[in-house]
């Protein structure tokens, strides 16, 4: 459910802050080829996931639940994964689809964080949003792969903690240790 509910959230976020109702128009996770923009007719907002890999970020700690019966649970700490998206606009004129492309692009910049309250479920960590810049991805790579037209686009990488272990039953605590002393085979052997 990882991926589906970034994409929610996404787009829940977008059609709130631009505002894009779907009586104006659609958010699309299409891979935007030739064929897929030939049957474009409305405003379109397409978010399209091309890269999905293991974040540079450091492995993110959860800190221990405690059941209803008392019993406390810990996991392993999370990895965490990078979402990439490449961002585009369609519109009847490239005007327009600028003017939308704009408008998404002030969006992703203000928010740092995609909102929970965007998401369908919760999360094992918050969903960190950047722009990335041209160097680290390179978004005419991915026109040309698509066999499509190099269009006004940016690179919007999500990164959220990738929930991949199970919650286990915590190791009982260890309250104190005592010791006894054994006589050695020294002591033994003097008192002989």
């Amino acid at each position: 459910m990882l991926i589906p509910a970034v994409d929610s959230g996404l787009e829940s976020l977008l059609r709130a802050t631009l505002p894009l109702t779907p009586q104006q128009g659609d958010v699309s996770f299409d891979a935007p080829s030739s064929s897929w923009a030939a049957q474009v007719n409305r405003l379109t907002v397409n978010l399209f996931l091309y890269d999905v890999c293991r974040s540079a970020q450091p492995l993110r700690t959860t800190p221990p639940r405690v059941l209803p019966d008392g019993t406390e649970q810990t996991r392993y700490p999370l990895p965490m994964v990078q979402l990439t998206y490449l961002v585009s606009a369609w519109a009847g004129t490239e005007r327009d689809a600028h003017a939308l492309l704009g408008d998404v692009l002030l969006a992703s910049l203000a928010h740092q964080i995609l909102p929970p309250e965007h998401l369908p479920i919760p999360l094992s960590s918050n969903v960190q949003l950047a722009v990335a810049t041209d160097s680290q991805n390179k978004p005419r790579e991915v026109w040309s792969a698509l066999s499509g037209p190099l269009r006004a686009s940016f690179t919007l990488l999500a990164t959220v903690a990738g929930d991949a272990y199970d919650w286990r039953e915590e190791a009982e605590r260890v309250e104190g240790v005592s010791a006894a002393v054994l006589p050695s085979w020294r002591d033994g052997a003097s008192q002989q």
